[in-house]
């Protein structure tokens, strides 16, 4: 999901005497609509290559079953037929369908899966959006509640005509978790995984923790914050990647599912905790809910920190992160 743009700052940020580069395997690729980055390390390269990609199949495996825009994933059937029955999907799929309702629980709807009912009305690229009374008339498709799940058969159905479901607030955060277990199957202790904005890493660069950049979402050219991080998950969310400007009004992709309008409390999200599955959803999450829910949200988690940018460009940082830079 468009994030905010992370660079990873290393030795120019730590004075840290950076590894050999053929100790590590990096790859990249388009995939799920960003770029997919890994960065591996293993004393036996031709492990270190194996995992690098196997990283990559599993967010081609991810993409091909929970892509909205492929007629032949998963995904896609569900959103053909479950209104008219129970459809039965992968033990991946259903199991990223549950987490995405358990986020929904906890954050009063706040993140919502069936957002889709209305925002597949909207196309960033060609600058279209839905009148209000198209957003009327799908609106009442818009609530997790709608998703019936039969957890004895992996089944799924929607109990209003009107539900779509969009997993771009977590899918990806869920392929980086996948392919990070995949890597650690292989016997992988240092690895980087990113998915446009989403990122876990596992073990540290050689003795010194990598250290994420986070540039301003308003200027490009200001890092508000350098965190160095081992064996944690990062994600963002902002409103300025997938987007266009009408009439002074910003129109983008976090869509407040109360409304099926953009949602436009703050300007940037980022989230950290252990796993990038429920740091992808909590960026989404805490974006919806503006400034004091979503940071009420993060207090009330543990293990999440989170940095809010609000909409004059202050910067908000969880009790956790008081004391970075």
């Amino acid at each position: 999901m468009n994030k905010f743009v992370l660079i990873v700052l290393l030795a120019t940020l730590t004075g840290m005497q950076l590894v050999s580069a053929t100790e590590w395997v990096v790859r990249d690729a388009e995939i799920m609509g960003t770029t997919i980055h890994t960065e591996v390390w293993h004393e036996d390269i031709q492990i270190a290559q194996e995992a690098a990609q196997i990283v990559l199949q599993v967010m081609e495996d991810v993409n091909q079953s929970m892509s909205p825009y492929i007629e032949t994933s998963e995904l896609s059937l569900l959103n053909r037929e479950a209104a008219s029955r129970a459809v039965t999907v992968s033990d991946d799929l259903f199991s990223i369908i549950s987490r995405s309702l358990y986020y929904s629980d906890i954050t009063s709807g706040a993140f919502d899966v069936t957002y889709a009912s209305v925002g597949y009305l909207y196309n960033f690229r060609q600058s279209v959006r839905p009148t209000k009374i198209q957003r009327m008339e799908q609106l009442a498709g818009v609530d997790f509640q709608h998703i019936e799940l039969d957890k004895n058969n992996n089944g799924v159905h929607f109990l209003h005509p009107n539900v779509k479901i969009d997993l771009g607030g977590i899918a990806k955060g869920h392929a980086v978790d996948r392919a990070i277990d995949e890597a650690k199957a292989l016997g992988i202790k240092n690895i980087l995984v990113s998915a446009g904005g989403d990122t876990r890493i596992i073990g540290d660069r050689q003795g010194r923790p990598w250290v994420i950049g986070v540039r301003h979402p308003i200027n490009k050219q200001r890092v508000i914050a350098k965190i160095p991080l081992a064996d944690e998950a990062l994600s963002t969310s902002g409103d300025y990647e997938r987007y266009f400007d009408e009439d002074g009004v910003r129109y983008h992709h976090i869509i407040d599912p109360k409304t099926g309008d953009s949602a436009r409390s703050v300007r940037a999200v980022t989230i950290l905790g252990p796993f990038a599955t429920d740091t992808d959803a909590l960026s989404t999450s805490v974006f919806v809910l503006g400034p004091e829910k979503g940071m009420e949200l993060v207090e009330s988690l543990v293990e999440i920190e989170a940095i809010i940018v609000n909409q004059q460009g202050n910067l908000l940082y969880s009790s956790g992160l008081q004391n970075i830079e």
